[in-house]
């Protein structure tokens, strides 16, 4: 499990170091940088996909997704005493992201490339390049538990006496070591960072308009992870039935919809869903169920799934469904913390209630001052520590 999550000079998130439970609640106003902390998670997990060079110019390059203030923020800005104002630059361009766990913990800097003098330059002098990764054992970055440094081109690995290695010298400075580095020998652990972030699922764009593929039979096999966008929904509820949890896949049913009978039909490999209601002579198909309830559908088949992922983000579940479904949608979730880590982006004032008051939840409020992302009364003592290696 992670216990911290680290980013740095990315969008509105200065420098942000926040505590992580099982059950985490990301929320605050509109504007307060929930979805920077939700787009520089995926950012981290992009990592593990080679993509997060990618993922940047997708954004509008570094210059654009680095945080735009001063590099230092005084007490006397935050005052009103003092204009906010910039001065010179002391430290080097970077956007770091960063989490911790209590076995092995990561950490990846990236930055502006050296001018490129040639006669011919390259291309492509605006790609961020990756300064240096990181994996050490434990929580907290020391010299002494580091496991894996990469600094530029070179990877080096520390072995069992202590000694270090050079595993490569020839690392493209836009590819992650994660991505480079797969020796289960000599690095284990770039092997088993890079398979843990890679078995992390996000859940932010299900698809429920009248030409979603949902609301028409799909062909499938057995589907153990519901796809991002949702279009395997059918496969996947019948496979909870047949190797999941079937009686828990019921009773969400009835705590969202008192009396009501999931219904899956399947021939000729095509699979469709459909809803049998209290008073109905026939289920209600697919095509004919409201958004909401099919995307409480959805929620089902990602959160009782047979094959639980270390970590989980629902960025605002809460989309399209009335307010009386937000009880039976938080009681889903909870049970799905049992088995997995969950991020939780909301902006639902009966969800957030609901989730808070179960007394297991880690309740990240963000709120901006003078432009900068904060966690919401987190003083020195509420923040893990959490260092920085340097370039």
């Amino acid at each position: 499990m992670i216990t911290t999550l680290a980013i740095a000079n990315y969008r509105s998130l200065r420098n942000i170091v926040a505590p992580l439970g099982t059950l985490n609640l990301v929320s605050g106003e509109n504007g307060s940088g929930k979805s920077s902390l939700y787009r520089a998670l995926r950012l981290l997990a992009e990592t593990a996909q080679g993509g997060v060079v990618a993922s940047i110019a997708r954004e509008g390059g570094l210059s654009s997704t680095l945080w735009a203030g001063p590099e230092k923020i005084t007490r006397a800005m935050r005052k009103g005493e003092h204009p906010v104002q910039g001065g010179p630059r002391r430290d080097v361009v970077h956007l770091r992201l960063g989490f911790a766990s209590d076995e092995l913990s990561y950490c990846i800097d990236l930055g502006l490339p050296p001018p490129d003098d040639s006669e011919t330059p390259s291309a492509f002098q605006l790609d961020p390049e990756i300064k240096r990764e990181c994996i050490w054992a434990g929580v907290k970055f020391r010299p002494a538990s580091m496991l894996i440094d990469r600094r530029g081109a070179v990877v080096s690995v520390r072995n069992s006496d202590g000694e270090w290695s050079v595993a490569s010298s020839h690392v493209p400075t836009f590819d992650s070591m994660l991505t480079r580095i797969a020796d289960p020998q000599k690095a284990p652990e770039v092997l088993t960072v890079r398979e843990t972030i890679r078995a992390w699922r996000f859940y932010d764009h299900f698809r429920v308009d009248a030409e979603a593929p949902i609301r028409s039979p799909q062909l499938g096999t057995r589907t153990p992870t519901l796809a991002n966008d949702g279009r395997d929904l059918g496969p996947a509820l019948q496979t909870i039935r047949e190797i999941g949890d079937n009686v828990a896949l019921d009773r969400t049913i009835q705590d969202a919809f008192p009396g009501s009978v999931l219904r899956i039909e399947h021939g000729d490999g095509r699979f469709s869903i459909g809803l049998q209601q209290p008073g109905m002579l026939r289920p209600l198909s697919a095509a004919e169920l409201s958004d909401g309830t099919l995307r409480f559908l959805l929620w089902s088949a990602a959160l009782l799934t047979p094959r639980p992922p270390p970590l989980m983000v629902l960025n605002e579940p809460e989309t399209s469904l009335h307010p009386d479904l937000l009880p039976a949608l938080a009681r889903l979730i909870l049970e799905a913390s049992k088995r997995s880590q969950l991020w939780v982006v909301s902006h639902s004032a009966r969800l957030i209630a609901a989730l808070e008051d179960s007394g297991s939840c880690n309740s990240l409020r963000l709120a901006k001052d003078l432009g900068e992302t904060q966690i919401v009364g987190q003083g020195l003592m509420e923040t893990p520590s959490w260092t920085w290696p340097a370039r």
